[in-house]
């Protein structure tokens, strides 16, 4: 399950912490082909947010009925320039669906 299987979603849990419920986004891509993996991204994000919106996330995943939600993208290779700005958009839209969401390097120690 990755980035570039658009209509699966990777992974869900509850964060200990604070208790949200969050769907993570594993994204083993690099930015060679920027245009690419954003439409990739953007597709795996609509999937997502179209999971939760749908009330499929609580059929399938009962234990985040009444929790916040979150959405996580984890990436191995750290995004360019464009690849920020369309995060920081992304956000944008998802916080006013009412959703958190958040994205972090998982290879950051390997020089990614």
């Amino acid at each position: 399950m990755a980035v570039d299987q658009p209509k699966v979603v990777d992974l869900i849990g509850v964060d200990i912490a604070t208790g949200e419920v969050v769907l993570t986004i594993s994204d083993h891509l690099d930015w060679r082909d920027g245009q690419e993996h954003l439409l990739a991204l953007q597709e795996k994000l609509n999937t997502y947010l179209a999971f939760v919106e749908s009330g499929e996330l609580v059929e399938s995943y009962p234990e985040a009925k009444e929790r916040a939600v979150g959405i996580k993208v984890l990436f191995k290779f750290r995004p360019d320039r464009l690849g920020l700005q369309f995060l920081e958009g992304a956000k944008e839209a998802i916080q006013s669906a009412g959703f958190s969401f958040r994205h972090e390097v998982f290879a950051e120690s390997y020089g990614n």
